[in-house]
């Protein structure tokens, strides 16, 4: 089984258990598929992280985490942001732009994990690329609107990315990258240390030096991705698993530990404004500690333990009152995305999630190799002391996480959510309606909140289906706008999970999507 947002890479990671690939090749074929047919929401130059399920490989049975998040260059400080004029991180141009950890992903992956060839995996890709793929509507209205955005933009820095993308496609048309196939081809001839020690690292070192940048061959040979222990919380019979920071996975776990105390709270029915209360002032409380404390652990002390300890959960539990709570960090003690699951036969599964940030990313596209990288350096602050300040060789807060869910000691299944902080609220708000008895296919379609922050502070917004909850929330003090957001702001998921019988799988692949989920 594969579940993932466009049919044709969904397809591709099928075609590829067919043949007898492994789950982790299926996940490779269709993350390399989805750069191609998907270029709205990842690329070549972004980063990816993975959980991977596995009792039949190399090393311990059990979930294994991945951290592929790349670092930002030697030459990126903070004294060159603010010399440059910002007093923020930019959005878009070269100094957002941290190393591609991506590519490295995949061939990690593929190298533990993988059965068939490097070259049979990509080579579907390749094909898409040079052949080309139908746009879905999601993947048009994307593609329009960063088209759009990018007509706007002047400098050379932005020089390939209108060659490269524009015009942009309508619903329905073709359309063939013929410089990331020859990108796509090259890696999977060469393998992926040609990415970043050969002739495509030169290529993208070269664009820099004469466009501004301060990406060069140095900072790119000298990434590397990490494999690392997943961190995990129970709530009931189930426990979510989440890769721990420098991502967001945490925050989930912290709101997840919050409700726990709280069960009896939010009742059967998740939508009422009395439920729906107690999960977003978790999901605050959550966030506060997040945005203070998650950074590179390699560069930070991040309290994991302290903020997934029960003394700490239960004091910020204590917070929530029957109002709208100003909510802050606590002192806890110390110690534009794709999102994928696979399955095989054997029991492999994996999620795997990749993203180039904001849409296309950075802005900034290599001439002739069609990568287009990604923006993540913008998930840095410049805040002295801070503990996500950014310095060279570091990595940014994360926003991609990849989830996996446990029903007990049994492992259920890979699932997760797209879109930006709302990444870590689908997480929890997928859970819930499966401690509910809701099937992946319930759980990701049913109506979902958000809290997002603004400049005067935090608004939950609500899709159509819980309108009937927001005057009981307003009544409770929250700032409440009910939208029929199309833009993904309420985050676009796939899962797939054994099947109740223990046979086979049951998979599904939301409806705020193009996507699919397909098996055999």
């Amino acid at each position: 089984m594969v579940a993932t947002s466009h049919p044709a890479a969904a397809e591709v990671g099928r075609d590829i258990l067919r043949q007898g690939g492994s789950a982790v090749d299926a996940a490779v074929a269709t993350a390399a598929a989805l750069t191609v047919v998907e270029p709205t929401s990842n690329g070549l130059g972004g980063d990816a992280f993975a959980l991977v399920w596995d009792d039949d490989g190399p090393g311990p049975a059990g979930l294994h985490g991945y951290n592929g998040s790349g670092r930002a260059p030697a030459a990126l400080t903070a004294e060159t942001v603010r010399a440059a004029g910002h007093d923020t991180m930019p959005v878009h141009g070269w100094l957002s732009v941290t190393v591609p950890g991506q590519v490295r992903a995949w061939a990690d992956l593929h190298e533990r994990f993988g059965r068939l060839s490097w070259a049979h995996v990509l080579e579907p890709a390749v094909r898409l690329a040079r052949e080309g793929c139908r746009v879905p509507p999601v993947v048009a209205h994307y593609w329009q609107r960063a088209v759009t955005g990018a007509a706007s933009r002047s400098g050379a820095e932005f020089a390939g990315f209108l060659p490269t993308f524009a015009p942009a496609p309508t619903v329905g048309a073709r359309v063939s990258l013929p410089d990331h196939a020859r990108t796509l081809e090259r890696i999977a001839d060469r393998g992926a240390d040609d990415f970043y020690t050969g002739e495509i690292a030169a290529a993208v070192a070269e664009f820099a030096r004469g466009t501004g940048g301060l990406l060069t061959e140095d900072d790119l040979a000298a990434h590397t991705g990490e494999w690392v222990e997943p961190i995990t919380l129970g709530f009931g019979r189930y426990a979510l698993a989440e890769i721990p920071p420098n991502g967001q996975g945490i925050a989930a776990l912290v709101a997840l530990g919050i409700l726990r105390g709280l069960d009896d709270g939010l009742g059967d029915d998740l939508a009422t404004a009395a439920s729906l209360h107690l999960q977003i002032e978790a999901m605050r409380l959550a966030f506060a500690d997040a945005f203070a404390f998650v950074a590179d652990p390699a560069h930070a002390e991040v309290p994991v333990e302290g903020l997934l300890s029960e003394a700490y959960l239960s004091s910020r539990r204590a917070a929530i009152g029957d109002r709208r709570a100003e909510v802050s960090a606590g002192v806890p003690p110390r110690g534009g995305t794709v999102l994928l699951c696979a399955a095989d036969e054997r029991g492999q599964t994996i999620s795997l999630i990749q993203s180039n940030f904001h849409g296309f990313g950075s802005g900034v596209v290599v001439p002739g190799w069609g990568i287009a990288l990604q923006n993540r350096a913008s998930g840095f602050v410049l805040d002295d002391g801070h503990p996500n300040r950014l310095a060279p060789g570091k990595r940014p807060f994360h926003t991609i996480i990849p989830g996996f869910l446990f029903d007990g000691d049994r492992p259920l299944g890979p699932f997760g959510v797209m879109g930006g902080h709302m990444q870590a609220q689908g997480h929890l708000q997928v859970l819930l309606h499966t401690s509910r008895g809701a099937d992946p296919q319930q759980a990701l379609d049913a109506p979902r909140w958000r809290v997002e922050s603004t400049v005067d502070g935090d608004v939950v917004l609500l899709e159509p289906g819980l309108a009937v909850a927001a005057e009981g929330l307003r009544a409770r003090g929250h700032t409440v706008v009910v939208t029929g957001d199309d833009d993904g702001g309420f985050g676009r998921g796939q899962a797939i999970w054994h099947a109740p019988a223990g046979t086979g799988w049951v998979a599904g692949s939301e409806t705020r999507c193009d996507g699919l989920a397909a098996g055999y």
